[in-house]
């Protein structure tokens, strides 16, 4: 009996052991592998549990199922996010970038495929007049188009207003692509209510010619585009290796203008204003020069333009005004200083703070300084515009309309400010020889200012002839070469020293 009941202790001893490792291993094998199920998902991949009972281990792994697809659903939607552009829905730039890089690596036989690169022509005055919300509207009717034009291909938002496509000459050659291209965006359309006629302009970069890598292909796209604007709304441009060698002078230029405008390279000169009646010189216009150190004197044309699309003409512009306005203070009361204003300084919002700080620093009179301002300012905003100019005038400072005549003029800019003085546009002095009708302009235009209360000036003055006609007609003022061409500070004394013939010779 006794070895009967050992052997029956024996027997349960081992049966209680097996019983509970085969239920330890029921109950750890599912955590097991739920614990290296979650390893794995932590290193991105994304697996699932077999369930195969229905206890608790059964709905924990259920739930863990659940979770991991819940996981890839936000991933995957991150993902697309990063990737496009949350409002057209259209690939964003990085996505750009990568197709780009898959597409180059695989080039199709017999096809030349192209990035064309495109923005709207004039879009910030439709968020401006008509809101942006409209704005995000003619957004999404553009992509619209484009996913409708490409077909196939590829298109992409690379942010604001603008846009780029992957297309290939399979069907159509490239320019007439882009003809066609530019004809769709064009359409007119119906936006929230708003009738809105869209333009573009549009810069093509062929696969392989013009980039073997993504980077440079759409950088030389970037270049053909800002060719294609330049040379006016609607075109095109297919990109050229000169485009390249013309960006990088620019940016060297742009560097060498930042260090200009520390360096004490820029300088003024001064150009005499003549009056008629009074027969002596009233006001000097301030002209800005440029001594770089390596290429000597830089034209204005070249390096003005860059200056204004890169905002360096608000610090520059600052200069002038605070140099000409420490040098007029010593000429006698009777002479003003001009200074041209940039429409880009213009904007500025400091623009009236540097007018004062200037005067007060100086000490100059605000009536002795002449603010000469486009008519190209009142196309974009005229309400801002003119609200603009009423405060600079209550500054003290006169404000004259530069340019007159070349193709902005309004009767109603005039009537809504009173600019102290016109300047006519040197292209109608230019005719007074030749032509009768440029003369018939001169006197209107100098009746016109008499009937408003203002002065004229007449540009580019450079013979005795127009001369004459110029008095004739009752213009007061007169600039040019026929009296003196642009001086540097020490030879503006001169002139305003009593009796040099040039001054004889005009007023008579």
């Amino acid at each position: 009996m006794l070895w009967l009941l050992l052997a029956c202790g024996v027997v349960g001893v081992l049966a209680a052991g097996v019983g509970s490792w085969l239920l330890a291993r029921r109950i750890t094998r599912p955590i097991s592998l739920l614990s290296g199920a979650a390893l794995r998902v932590a290193k991105g991949e994304y697996v699932h549990v077999k369930v195969t009972t229905t206890d608790e281990l059964g709905t924990l792994a259920a739930s863990f199922n659940r979770m991991v697809d819940d996981i890839g659903e936000r991933e995957r939607q991150i993902t697309h996010m990063a990737l496009h552009d949350s409002l057209t829905g259209l690939a964003n730039r990085v996505l750009l970038r990568q197709h780009l890089a898959d597409t180059l690596a695989r080039p199709v036989a017999g096809r030349q495929q192209a990035l064309f690169c495109l923005d709207l022509d004039q879009f910030k005055n439709v968020n401006d007049t008509l809101g942006h919300p409209t704005g995000d509207a003619l957004l999404c009717e553009i992509a619209q188009r484009l996913r409708d034009f490409a077909e196939d291909g590829f298109v992409a938002r690379l942010g604001g207003d603008e846009f780029a496509l992957i297309l290939d000459d399979y069907q159509r050659p490239l320019d007439r692509i882009a003809h066609e291209l530019i004809r769709v965006v064009a359409e007119p359309c119906i936006v929230n209510g708003h009738r809105i006629v869209p333009g573009t302009s549009l810069g093509i970069a062929i696969f392989g010619a013009d980039g073997v890598d993504s980077v440079t292909l759409a950088k030389n796209a970037d270049l053909a585009l800002y060719r294609a604007k330049h040379d006016g709304h609607g075109s095109f441009r297919f990109f050229e290796a000169a485009m390249d060698a013309e960006a990088r002078k620019r940016r060297q230029m742009e560097l060498d203008l930042r260090e200009a405008i520390s360096g004490g390279q820029l300088s003024l000169m001064f150009q005499p204003l003549f009056n008629l009646a009074e027969s002596r010189v009233s006001a000097f216009e301030a002209l800005l020069r440029w001594n770089h150190p390596e290429r000597g004197l830089v034209s204005p044309v070249d390096f003005i333009p860059l200056a204004e699309d890169t905002g360096l003409i608000v610090p520059i512009g600052e200069w002038v005004v605070r140099e000409a306005c420490r040098v007029a203070r010593s000429w006698p009361d009777h002479v003003r200083i001009a200074v041209n204003v940039s429409p880009v300084q213009f904007r500025n919002p400091g623009l009236a703070a540097v007018i004062l700080q200037a005067l007060t620093e100086s000490g100059l009179p605000p009536h002795r300084l002449e603010l000469e301002i486009t008519e190209s300012l009142f196309i974009d905003n005229p309400a801002t515009t003119l609200a603009s100019l009423h405060s600079l005038r209550r500054l003290g400072v006169r404000v004259a309309l530069d340019d007159f005549g070349t193709g902005y003029s309004s009767l109603s800019y005039l009537r809504a400010f009173p600019f102290d003085k016109i300047k006519i546009d040197r292209s109608f002095i230019i005719d007074l020889m030749s032509s009768d009708g440029a003369t018939a302009i001169i006197k209107s235009i100098t009746m016109l200012a008499d009937a408003l209360g203002m002065e004229t000036t007449a540009e580019g003055v450079e013979d005795v002839g127009q001369l004459d006609i110029l008095r004739e007609q009752g213009c007061n003022q007169i600039q040019g070469f026929y009296f003196s061409k642009p001086v540097i500070e020490a030879e503006v004394q001169r002139l305003l020293s009593a009796g040099s013939r040039e001054e004889m010779r005009v007023a008579s």
